[in-house]
């Protein structure tokens, strides 16, 4: 059920300004009332799976000459047809079951007189009702949690069956024995799930981390910055949503984005995604020195070395002519983080970088031609499939001049294609393809029930 609240659908909704004060959150998720259908299913098989496992002590009694021992109780099926999953306002979640059944059986020892008897005892749990809700809060660490749960359960009526020789004769006694039956059972549905969703649930919880390596080049924080926020429609959960250089974990980044704000409700999830989102992404791979390339020897095109060769002849001639035939390369290093805008009508990145040309002579240092810098601008396009969040960059503007004088801007107009073509081929394609997830959420809960499980054989 925790696993299927954070599997999300991508939606960019607008934004606008946060509450003084108050954290902005890097990323939302809605999860509404079509939502919760899907969600229903799943708690409906976890309620199933911690009442199937309830365990009922020993009853004994007597009634008039007959001495009854009634044991190992074990339920056989459970027909929570009439479930229904939904929010309560400013609470959290409410699962109620209504009109359903509980197939059980049991073991009897009967002592009448000087017969002794025993059998098998068929028995149903007719007109079963549970109502259990769940209060949603963030901890210190920023995880969900259930806080508290409130719990009530009543059984409407329970039939008994008899087996064996006598079975038929102790049919007067099934009115004793299910009375107690049912009062029995009764005690036990609510403490089972107490249990089940303050230990089980918020054990589970707790191992799920808040913060986690993305790559080998930078983590993420996605903790809960305020409690859930539950209304009669919908589920809002806002987080941190915050990337971070993994050689500088301790390093705050202060979010300055407006808070984003999701106004749909017609989809089961939404996912909003602020702009620091996305600039603190770009800032940890800046600060990793990600965003750096020297292009040399094969990594050249043939074509844009020509070209380079033609452009600073002159240059090359004036400085030593010996090095008209020397290697030329390109360092290309972004010279302040990446820029993301958001507005409705789409998100942008816009990128600035120092770009070098420089001549390499054999065996002596680098001689450095021009220095140009490069302004650029992207449409960005954003998509979540599976564990991967995608972002698609179009290169929309470009343009570069010269650091050094308005005169050799003109000399660079017949860079200006070719160099583009190498940012489309180079940084481009690590735009779209750096922000993928190492591990999904679905194998972390895995690992931790894994681990749970195998510590718990080991004992």
């Amino acid at each position: 059920m925790i696993v299927c609240l954070l599997s999300v659908l991508l939606l960019f909704v607008s934004s606008v300004p946060s509450i003084m004060g108050a954290e902005p959150a890097g990323c939302k998720i809605r999860i509404t009332d079509k939502g919760l259908d899907m969600l229903k299913y799943e708690t409906q098989k976890f309620v199933e799976e911690e009442l199937s496992n309830i365990s009922m002590p020993e009853m004994q009694g007597k009634e008039g000459r007959f001495q009854y021992t009634i044991n190992d109780v074990k339920i056989t099926e459970l027909n929570l047809t009439h479930a229904d999953l939904r929010f309560i306002p400013e609470v959290g979640l409410l699962f109620d079951v209504q009109n359903s059944s509980i197939s059980l059986t049991f073991n009897r020892r009967i002592l009448y007189w000087f017969f002794y008897d025993t059998g098998n005892i068929n028995a149903s749990a007719e007109g079963v009702n549970i109502n259990t809700a769940l209060n949603l809060i963030r901890d210190e660490e920023g995880r969900l949690k259930i806080n508290n749960i409130s719990c009530d359960a009543n059984i409407d009526k329970m039939k008994a069956k008899f087996s064996g020789t006598l079975g038929r004769v102790y049919d007067f006694l099934g009115r004793v024995l299910t009375t107690g039956m049912r009062f029995l059972l009764n005690q036990q549905i609510c403490p089972a799930l107490n249990h089940a969703a303050l230990v089980h649930v918020n054990s589970l919880l707790e191992t799920i981390p808040v913060r986690t390596e993305v790559d080998q080049f930078i983590g993420i924080d996605y903790s809960l910055i305020d409690d859930p926020v539950v209304t009669a429609r919908s589920l809002d959960m806002n987080f941190r949503g915050m990337f971070f250089d993994l050689s500088q974990q301790s390093v705050p980044l202060v979010n300055y984005a407006v808070d984003p704000v999701i106004r749909e409700y017609d989809r089961m999830i939404y996912l909003a995604l602020s702009e620091f989102f996305f600039d603190s992404g770009m800032f940890s791979y800046y600060t990793a020195g990600i965003f750096q390339m020297h292009i040399v020897n094969e990594k050249m095109p043939k074509d844009l070395e020509m070209l380079l060769r033609t452009t600073y002849f002159g240059a090359i001639m004036m400085l030593n002519p010996a090095l008209v035939e020397a290697p030329m390369s390109l360092q290309l290093a972004v010279n302040s983080p990446p820029k993301t805008t958001i507005k409705t009508s789409g998100a942008t990145v816009t990128m600035t970088a120092i770009v070098k040309v420089m001549v390499l002579p054999p065996g002596q240092p680098p001689v450095q031609l021009s220095s140009m810098t490069m302004e650029s601008k992207f449409n960005a396009k954003v998509s979540m499939r599976e564990k991967r969040l995608c972002v698609h960059a179009d290169l929309r503007r470009f343009k570069i001049f010269s650091n050094q004088s308005a005169l050799e801007s003109l000399a660079l107009i017949p860079l200006q294609a070719p160099l583009k073509t190498m940012l489309q081929m180079s940084v481009v394609p690590m735009i779209n393809t750096n922000l993928h997830f190492s591990k999904g959420l679905r194998e972390m809960v895995a690992a931790s029930m894994e681990g749970g499980s195998n510590s718990t054989s080991s004992v």
